[in-house]
């Protein structure tokens, strides 16, 4: 009787308005189905196996497959994912990248590391300034060019000076430098063949340019990841200082497409909510971080611009 009791509780508290426990604490994925008994906040499955290995920090039961005590309803009451949200995000930096449930693994996994093990965004934290976290250096394996090979190579990242360089053993000064205003940097667990690959873009004489690097700490490989993002966005607000807060830390007019797998998708229409006074042909390009919406001057161009874009979709 208090088994059925307590979940049909349990059950209820996960779908009451304004608690944000309709969606995982972590990547917001819908209808979560576990809980940390330990944080009172709703996960979901995925979400749950990276608290698993964290039981000095959390543990976690099914909603429906396991008991709960009426001291633990009253626990997860009393707590909740807003009350979690309001402690453990706190201060989270308008560059740091927060993790959705179709990122990989390493994203998600340091995002609730962060959060609840080392309290990197406690209230209690002093926020950090875009140009220091946008400074970075150290050794990262990179591959090799026309080889499936990686290296060790020294990489410098500076939001102050607006380049990252790195450097071979070979030569006295850096191989290479980039300037932060064409830098982004994405995960390619697939396309990289490591659970920590990353994939730093940047342009130089027109062309687009790649450089594939892991490491094989999970929290160095994400670290570097936001750092560029801290440099890109301390480009950003330096650059365009009437730019809202709210804005991406990514270069204006420039965005990063990767594979139709990994969340990106070419559409013919506008998302919904979306108005425009001309009645023009529309491309929304779906992204896993947001759309972006594009207008035609006629229906030809809006297919060969679907074309163009599906063709880089599919061929990555």
């Amino acid at each position: 009787m208090d088994r059925d009791h307590n979940k049909a509780l349990l059950l209820e508290l996960q779908r009451a308005a304004g608690t944000g426990n309709d969606r995982c604490a972590d990547c917001g994925n819908p209808d979560p189905e576990w809980a940390s008994y330990k944080l009172g906040i709703f996960i979901c499955l995925n979400c749950s196996g990276i608290h698993r290995n964290l039981p000095e920090i959390s543990r976690v039961k099914s909603l429906r497959l396991d008991f709960w005590e009426s001291n633990l309803i009253e626990f997860m009451k009393n707590h909740g994912n807003l009350w979690a949200k309001a402690k453990y995000e706190a201060k989270v930096p308008p560059y740091y990248y927060i993790p959705k449930s179709c990122d990989c693994l390493v994203l998600r996994e340091q995002w609730i590391r962060a959060k609840y093990e080392r309290g990197e965004f406690l209230d209690t934290q002093v926020c950090q300034d875009p140009c220091s976290a946008g400074s970075r250096e150290g050794c990262l394996w990179k591959l090799r060019k026309g080889r499936r090979q990686f290296q060790k190579r020294q990489f410098l990242l500076s939001a102050r000076e607006g380049v990252m360089k790195y450097f071979t053993k070979e030569s006295k000064g850096p191989k290479a430098v980039i300037s932060v205003e064409s830098l982004n940097a994405m995960f390619q667990v697939d396309k990289i063949g490591h659970i920590h690959g990353l994939q730093i873009t940047y342009t130089t004489d027109g062309q687009t340019r790649n450089l594939f690097v892991y490491h094989e700490s999970g929290k160095e490989i994400v670290d570097w990841f936001n750092a560029i993002r801290a440099a890109r966005y301390h480009y950003l607000r330096t650059t365009f200082p009437n730019v809202p807060e709210a804005e991406d830390a990514f270069a204006q007019g420039q965005v990063f497409i990767g594979r139709r797998d990994e969340g990106y998708e070419v559409r013919d229409d506008l998302p919904e909510r979306v108005c425009v006074k001309k009645t023009k042909p529309a491309i929304t390009l779906v992204t896993p971080v947001r759309e972006f919406v594009f207008l035609c001057e006629n229906d030809r161009k809006q297919r060969e611009w679907m074309d163009a874009l599906n063709g880089v979709i599919t061929q990555l």
